[in-house]
């Protein structure tokens, strides 16, 4: 599966962004889906996960309460509605598929795959 973000953009503290990953193939449905984002100068990190069938999902602490992924399987598509945006939420964020026997729960880079082109998030003070 190839996966591409968009809709990242500058936006102030507080405000909301809507991102979305497209993703190629016919076997989207199979696979656990994340975001991670890396800042500048930092590595990249974990953000959320959501599972197959889209009824399972975690976060990491840092977002929990502000974001929100989903996902649509007939359009093959996940999302991650983004609230109360913070300058420390300033990153490129990507999407990604979990690898086939990673155990759910998993926040490794390592564990997924597919790295998509990032889109940019930038929250203004």
């Amino acid at each position: 599966v190839q996966l591409q973000a968009s809709g990242g953009g500058l936006v102030q503290a507080g405000g909301s962004l809507r991102l979305s990953c497209a993703a190629s193939g016919r076997t989207f449905s199979n696979y656990v889906m994340g975001w991670f984002r890396q800042a500048p100068g930092k590595e990249r990190e974990f953000v959320c996960a959501i599972s197959r069938g889209g009824d399972s999902t975690y976060y990491s602490q840092s977002v929990v309460g502000r974001f929100t992924i989903s996902r649509d399987n007939a359009e093959n598509t996940v999302d991650l509605q983004m609230n109360s945006l913070r300058p420390e939420d300033t990153a490129v964020y990507y999407c990604a598929r979990m690898k086939r026997g990673v155990h759910w729960g998993s926040r490794l880079e390592f564990d997924f795959t597919s790295w998509g082109q990032g889109t940019l998030v930038t929250v203004s003070s």
